[in-house]
Parts: structure tokens; C-alpha cells; sequence
């Protein structure tokens, strides 16, 4: 059985991460601040894949001692980790030159630090076995100035760079790297702003997108997705 980590797992985005790693015969680990939500949605997931283990865990991930006790316990629950996937992060809009002081460490410590350290907590592992697909969820505010974005916007930019860096670092280790750049996807943090859910692209897209580009060859990697609402960014 393969085994997967998916950070950020209690709604939104990582959470169809999630589930369709279930439905393709993974053990995940999920890990988000939300303890309740996390252990709702595997109540009900471990009913549906009985066969998958489940390991959750509650954590704040711009916290590097509970990054590392989350790691720590997947270490010692899963005996290999194939797909990592990096999704937890955050949103706070602003311009720089007027958004509240300390809104850049803010971002980058969600957006950039948590996927940094967990990361390296997890290479060994990998290293060992010359195998395994880290997925970075970055944005289209990782690849041009962004309406508002900011300092979310530098720290995407960062998370990008971090990406590319990794990947270049693991290639003799046959370890794959994949930054995923998403527009406007409809998760929870729309709910409420006005804009049509058909408007913006479903959650499911991008948990489609990052299985595709897992179930490519040993040899292949895509790089860099890019997915956008047909009909242009908000």
C-alpha cells in the first residue's frame, strides 16, 4: 500500500487531496489545526476504505516543534512516504506598502516554513529509497504581481523558488518535484464573497491535476501546473 502526507487536509483543497488518495488505495496522513474537522472526515473516511490507514494530527505547521512532532509521528506510523503533498497555507490580502506589520513573517511562515521544514524532516526517508513525488501547492501569485497580494504573494513567490531548488537538488535521488499553481478554486474561503462557484474552478480539479502528474512514468516530471478559470483569474 502506498502512503501519502497531506498537509492543510481539513477542508478545501487538501481535503479532495485527501479523498481521492483514499480512492486510489492510499494510507494518508492528514495534518491541519482543526483536530475536529480532521477526525469528522476520517470517522467517515475509514468507513469508506476500510483497508487505508488514517493518521490524524492536529497542528499549527508555522510552528517548527509541531511540524516536527508531526513528522515524527508519521515516521513512526508509515514505513515509507511515496507522495507528499505541501497544501496547508494562507490567504490575507494587502498592498505592501500598507498592510499590517507583520503580515510578511505571517505568510511566509505558513506558505513557505511549514513546507520547508516538513520537508526536510521527510528527505531522508525518501533519499533512502530514491523514490517518491513532492507536491508544493503554490499559485498563480507565485508567477506575476497579484491584485492585493502582497506579502502572500512574495511568500508564493518563495515557495515557488523553494520548488524549483528541490527539485533540481533531488533529481539524482529519482525523487520528483511538482509546483501547483492554481487560480481561483472554490473552497470554504469563497463561500460567502458573491462570486458563482461555476465561476472559479472546483477543488476536485486540482486533486485530478496532481494525480495525473503522480501516475506518470519513473522517468517523467511535470514541473509546473498551471490551472486557471476558463474564463480568467478574479
Amino acid at each position: 500500500m502506498p502512503y501519502a502526507i497531506v498537509t492543510g487536509a481539513s477542508q478545501g483543497m487538501g481535503k479532495v487531496i485527501a479523498e481521492k488518495l483514499l480512492q486510489q488505495g492510499f494510507s494518508v496522513a492528514l495534518c491541519a489545526r482543526n483536530k475536529t474537522k480532521l477526525e469528522a472526515h476520517a470517522d467517515e473516511w475509514q468507513k469508506a476504505y476500510p483497508n487505508a490507514t488514517i493518521l490524524v494530527y492536529a497542528a499549527d505547521l508555522t510552528i517548527k516543534g509541531e511540524v516536527d512532532a508531526f513528522a515524527d509521528k508519521v515516521l513512526e506510523t508509515f514505513p515509507e512516504t511515496d507522495l507528499l503533498i505541501n497544501n496547508a497555507g494562507n490567504y490575507l490580502p494587502g498592498t505592501i506598502a500598507d498592510e499590517q506589520e507583520g503580515l510578511l513573517e505571517q505568510m511566509i511562515a505558513i506558505n513557505l516554513f511549514s513546507a520547508y521544514h516538513l520537508t526536510r524532516k521527510m528527505l531522508p526517508r525518501m533519499k533512502s529509497r530514491n523514490k517518491g513525488h513532492i507536491f508544493n501547492m503554490c499559485s498563480v501569485a507565485s508567477l506575476r504581481a497579484y491584485p492585493n497580494g502582497g506579502s502572500y504573494s512574495i511568500s508564493k513567490y518563495a515557495l515557488m523558488g523553494f520548488s524549483e531548488n528541490l527539485r533540481e537538488e533531488l533529481m539524482p535521488y529519482g525523487i520528483k518535484v511538482t509546483a501547483v499553481c492554481p487560480g481561483a478554486t472554490y473552497t470554504p474561503s469563497w463561500e460567502g464573497s458573491g462570486v458563482e462557484p461555476g465561476r472559479i474552478m472546483a477543488a476536485g480539479d486540482i486533486a485530478d491535476m496532481i494525480w495525473s502528474a503522480y501516475s506518470l512514468s519513473a522517468q517523467a516530471n511535470v514541473d509546473t501546473i498551471v490551472l486557471r478559470p476558463l474564463k480568467g483569474d478574479i
